[in-house]
């Protein structure tokens, strides 16, 4: 079966990274995630990465706490680069070259990012994993994602996360809700639900981007949907 999609944004929350712990980051969940990236690698995607960090440390978290919000922010980018370090490794031990290119410039453990740098490092076939957010404060990883996804030309944001797709309300707490398997762009935000802030939603509208939402603890869900099976829920255009 061929790519739907042949370059793609991956966008991991740093509580993906936790497993099942409460802070921090997960080793065998973290080997288990390299394995499937490398199996889509292997599909011939070209993969680029947007991670958080709020397994380590969530800068909107220290605001409400009484710190500097864009202190709070900055502390936020550099736990993502921790975590960006951290999938480099396990990306490394399956064979894979990776990159981190970093939107806050620290030349001893990544490169700078520069755009035309990370499209290079894809089409050789590299992982490319972006740290640091946008590198300003007030912009969530979301944004990041959804900004990087745009200046690499990329098919689709792919938004990795720990429910099966998108739903009325939280399944968790809600056992009315129900799984929307399309939903448009303007749903989304008019309606507020949450997939991602509407600032990273409305850049995938404005560029045409895909959103999928699925279920990355799944084994093999990734290579389903960069192979355009039907997994979890899809935002684009407008529905049908």
């Amino acid at each position: 079966m061929g790519l739907k999609y042949k370059r793609i944004l991956l966008k991991l929350s740093g509580e993906a990274l936790q497993g099942n712990k409460n802070y921090g980051i997960d080793p065998e969940f973290l080997r288990r995630l390299a394995q499937e990236i490398k199996e889509v690698v292997n599909l011939g995607a070209q993969v680029a990465i947007v991670i958080g960090g709020g397994n380590i440390f969530r800068g909107v978290s220290g605001a409400t706490q009484g710190m500097d919000r864009a202190t709070a922010d900055y502390m936020g980018m550099l736990a993502t680069v921790i975590n960006a370090l951290a999938l480099q490794d396990a990306l490394e031990k399956e064979g894979l070259h990776t990159r981190v290119l970093t939107a806050i410039e620290m030349k001893e453990i990544a490169e700078p990012y520069i755009r035309r740098r990370a499209i290079r490092h894809l089409e050789k076939g590299r992982v490319v994993i972006f740290g640091a957010g946008t590198g300003n404060p007030f912009f969530t990883t979301d944004t990041a994602a959804a900004l990087r996804a745009a200046e690499i030309n990329a098919d689709v944001l792919l938004k990795a996360t720990k429910v099966d797709g998108i739903y009325t309300a939280d399944p968790v707490k809600d056992k009315n809700a129900k799984k929307l398997d399309k939903v448009s762009y303007k749903e989304v935000i008019t309606n507020g639900i949450k997939v991602m802030d509407s600032a990273a939603v409305s850049l995938c509208m404005e560029n045409r981007i895909p959103i999928v939402v699925f279920d990355v603890r799944k084994e093999g869900n990734l290579a389903k949907v960069v192979k355009g099976e039907m997994v979890g829920s899809l935002v684009e255009g407008e529905t049908l």
